[in-house]
């Protein structure tokens, strides 16, 4: 097929610092795949520089990641689904993965049943994994609609495990492979800080690519990705990524996010609070 750019792309979710270097060197090879297939004017760097809600819907998104809980919630038509990753990491089975409920190394804490009116750090408002599955989770113990004594907005999952090492917040729910990433490459991240639980899975985070994208479109991403993450083998870093493929999906896969959520409304806990 032929496609021409210009074409943007960015691999924003998993993207500290100490793996931009993986995320570069899976764009460059998966470039270097997509231009047989005809593509051009593919950005040669991938895009960091703006929000990623503002990239999620950009018409020129070749390749992106996001959150599953916003791809049902409100990103709409503006993105296509390619697939969902398959991870070698703890909490990650096949396509599915889950938070882990994380506290100081050395609090008391037993069970989820005891964080009530501890202060919780949350990533996002909109996050599946920080949010959403959390909220499932403890929904069953909120009395009145109340289950933390506060909660405290960091902006992102590292930011979170940090509060918490730091004693500024007593629990946070961390995505999986976060989680595992830093354990891996950053241990000095993940010290001090113990798995209490685990939450319900669901798809992990999906890669997409510009609304509207076709079958035929869809299929050459695909393929293109998992030829790239299969390039490991020569290029060490994208191994980095602890990524093993990606499959086919589509959004039914994901409607489970909606079923947690609605579990949560159900039982008087539509918000974690």
């Amino acid at each position: 097929m032929t496609s021409a750019g210009p074409w943007i792309a960015n691999l924003g979710m998993y993207d500290p610092l100490w793996l931009q270097s993986a995320n570069d060197a899976l764009w460059t090879a998966m470039r270097t795949r997509l231009a047989v297939h005809g593509y051009s004017g593919m950005s040669d760097a991938l895009d960091r520089a703006r929000p990623l809600a503002e990239i999620w819907h950009d018409p020129r998104l070749l390749v992106g990641q996001t959150c599953g809980y916003p791809l049902m919630t409100h990103l709409g038509e503006a993105v296509t689904l390619i697939g969902t990753p398959v991870y070698d990491l703890p909490g990650c089975d096949g396509t599915s993965h889950c938070s882990f409920v994380i506290v100081p190394e050395g609090a008391r804490f037993k069970d989820l049943d005891d964080l009530r009116g501890c202060r919780l750090a949350l990533n996002d408002d909109h996050s599946n994994t920080g949010m959403n599955l959390l909220r499932h989770a403890v929904a069953p113990l909120a009395r009145d609609g109340r289950f933390f004594g506060a909660v405290v907005e960091t902006g992102g999952h590292l930011h979170s495990m940090e509060s918490v090492r730091r004693g500024e917040t007593a629990v946070a729910a961390v995505d999986c492979v976060t989680f595992g990433l830093a354990a891996r490459h950053r241990p000095d991240l993940t010290s001090g800080l113990r798995i209490l639980a685990r939450t319900a899975s669901g798809p992990a985070l999906p890669f997409v690519t510009h609304g509207g994208a076709s079958a035929e479109e869809v299929d050459v991403l695909r393929q293109a990705l998992n030829e790239a993450i299969a390039e490991a083998e020569q290029e060490p870093l994208i191994g980095d990524l602890a990524l093993r493929r990606v499959e086919p999906a589509g959004r039914a896969d994901y409607a489970v996010l909606l079923r947690y959520e609605a579990e949560g409304v159900a039982a008087g806990y539509p918000t974690l609070a």
